[in-house]
């Protein structure tokens, strides 16, 4: 069984991305919302939090795999380390780094408390998905009555409710307008709820005396798909108006899914007035359901891609400590010699090919998502989401977003396999964590949007979105960085591999949209393939402006030598071996056709 202390995070890259990089001490910290944490005060608690994941989290994550939790008379109870962990998560405070100071918070701007999810994430998935009532708070003080904030979020803070999102049916799937489960209005501010859910994280356990349930429904007479439903709180216990705990409501786990991984995080079926009314508050009392579970859904669209991006990079550190301690095979220049000394498998040079696949993708996604979490940063220092002052960075969020979730959770399925592979046969034991990682990843291609949503969100709203000005604004930023002297000599080459991937997609761009006027199945047929491209090339962007703070930091921080020359050989391997892909992708869109959707289905 793989080790309790499985995780490994990388707090080095972390702090580099946060405070050399991006420089939050100086871009958002001390800014607008963001007022009491200076960065002294960020490093620290990112430690901290580092060895809460390490020492107290972590150690759920084996456990959770093979004694998980299970169903009994509608009751869902969690093993003990599962819950000794989410207990740790709250004990440290990890749960007021985000929360605003009015909430009793410490205000933490966005990059941060991604930076801090990271860390528990990659210690333990499950843990970090039962810790959404901080979430579900956020949004009852956004979007809720002031009646509303004052029944339910003084407990969700001090008695650690914990929080769901509600929306698949068993039809409906990621058809969310399909949803048939109804609302009927009973009087005064009390709605009931009736209808079947699934597939819903951490709906039932006993690691929280309520949970908090966030389920779209909809009312009698409202119309139907997407803008006919309307978002309800529906407490697990009926919550008073004082904020006291009532009696159980009517709405219960009636299955457990049993799923190939993540199995500490239970997945449910919840059925809602069967045989005792589901009571629920009308959010906000507005009917704008799937407006108020953006809110929702964009923070798990980013989390999801987080998760990925945590597990392939405790992957890889695996994987690198393995490498240097099994010894196996002389090296290939003297395979030779039957004399040679063993060596370390690192020195293979396969090895190191699949390490730097691994380390650079890592610290591309990381840069990627963090970098998306500092355009958040920036939207709430100017006044938040659908503030006129914020409009141009909130459109380069939405835009971000189907690339963090997308790529992140597309490509880490993919080199997790990378990752099994350094380890040889052993990696296939659960001596080693890591045929638990592709497990427990899986899911993150399809939950919160499968890639291919993400592929037709990105498509057909983000890049069309006011005129394709965001995206031409982001295109521009990278071609200014293309055709600069950034680096100076040293970066030349990933310069011109930067440039040429760029022009390469915009002619990939140009093929697609000159096809549209043949059929939209070519990009249902092109989707992912512009995903992956678009987010390639914004991290070959970002890799390279890493790279040439590496070059400065090296002269002021020469004992950092070392970590520098690994920021500088990441984004010179990408540049390499990722950004000319692109070409060949651009001229599959260029030759595609519609020949796939003319095969009769009985063919397949």
């Amino acid at each position: 069984m793989s080790s309790p202390n499985h995780y490994k995070p990388n707090l080095r890259d972390l702090y580099f991305n946060l405070f050399e990089f991006l420089d939050i001490g100086r871009t958002s910290l001390g800014k607008g919302p963001f007022g009491d944490i200076d960065e002294t005060a960020a490093r620290q608690t990112l430690e901290t939090f580092a060895q809460v994941c390490v020492n107290e989290v972590a150690p759920s994550f084996a456990e959770s795999e093979h004694a998980p939790p299970v169903l009994e008379n509608g009751e869902v109870k969690l093993p003990p380390l599962l819950k000794k962990a989410i207990s740790a998560y709250y004990d440290a405070g990890m749960n007021q780094l985000e929360l605003p100071p009015h909430m009793g918070g410490l205000g933490a701007p966005p990059s941060l408390a991604w930076g801090a999810f990271e860390l528990l994430v990659g210690a333990s998935a499950p843990v970090a998905f039962y810790t959404l009532g901080t979430l579900v708070s956020r949004v009852i003080d956004r979007l809720g009555t002031e009646a509303q904030k004052k029944r339910f979020l003084p407990a969700i803070t001090e008695q650690r409710w914990i929080g769901t999102m509600v929306l698949t049916e068993p039809d409906a799937g990621s058809d969310v307008g399909a949803a048939r489960a109804k609302a009927r209005h009973v009087g005064g501010d009390v709605w009931e709820i009736e209808g079947v859910k699934r597939f819903i994280t951490s709906a039932e356990h006993d690691a929280s005396e309520n949970i908090i349930h966030m389920v779209l429904a909809r009312p009698e007479g409202a119309g139907p798909g997407t803008k006919g439903l309307s978002l309800f709180i529906v407490p697990k216990f009926w919550v008073e108006e004082d904020g006291k705990l009532g009696e159980r409501n009517g709405v219960v786990c009636t299955k457990l899914e049993k799923k190939m991984g993540l199995k500490g995080s239970v997945t449910c079926e919840l059925t809602f007035g069967d045989g005792k009314p589901a009571r629920g508050l009308l959010l906000g009392e507005v009917h704008e359901g799937i407006r108020q579970m953006f809110h929702i859904i964009e923070q798990a669209r980013m989390a999801v891609g987080m998760k990925s991006m945590a597990t392939l990079s405790t992957a890889y550190l695996n994987a690198l400590e393995f490498t240097q301690d099994r010894k196996q095979g002389s090296d290939l220049l003297a395979a030779r010699d039957k004399t040679a000394p063993r060596v370390a498998i690192i020195r293979h040079p396969d090895v190191r090919r699949m390490l730097m696949a691994q380390k650079a993708h890592a610290e591309g996604m990381r840069a990627l998502a963090l970098f998306t979490a500092s355009i958040q940063d920036q939207v709430e220092i100017k006044g938040g989401h659908r503030a006129l002052e914020a409009a141009e960075l909130d459109a380069l969020n939405d835009l971000l977003l189907p690339l963090v979730k997308g790529y992140c959770s597309e490509k880490a399925y993919e080199l997790l396999a990378v990752s099994l592979q350094c380890f040889g046969g052993s990696g296939y034991l659960a001596d080693y964590p890591v045929e638990q990682y592709i497990r427990d990843q899986k899911i993150d291609t399809l939950y919160e949007g499968t890639t291919h949503i993400q592929a037709l969100d990105l498509i057909m709203r983000k890049l069309a979105r006011d005129g394709g000005a965001t995206f031409q604004g982001l295109l521009g930023q990278i071609r200014q960085t293309a055709e600069s002297d950034l680096g100076g000599k040293e970066l030349e080459t990933e310069r011109k591999a930067l440039g040429e991937a760029l022009g390469a997609l915009e002619t990939m761009l140009g093929a697609l949209m000159g096809k549209l006027g043949e059929s939209l199945y070519h990009v249902g047929l092109q989707g992912n393939r512009v995903l992956a491209s678009v987010a390639e090339v914004v991290i070959g962007w970002l890799l390279v402006r890493h790279a040439a703070v590496a070059l400065e930091r090296t002269k002021v921080n020469p004992g950092d030598k070392a970590f520098y020359a690994g920021k500088l050989a990441s984004a010179r391997w990408f540049c390499k071996e990722v950004l000319p892909n692109i070409a060949h992708h651009a001229r599959m869109v260029e030759q595609g056709s519609l020949d796939l959707m003319e095969v009769p289905d009985e063919a397949f």
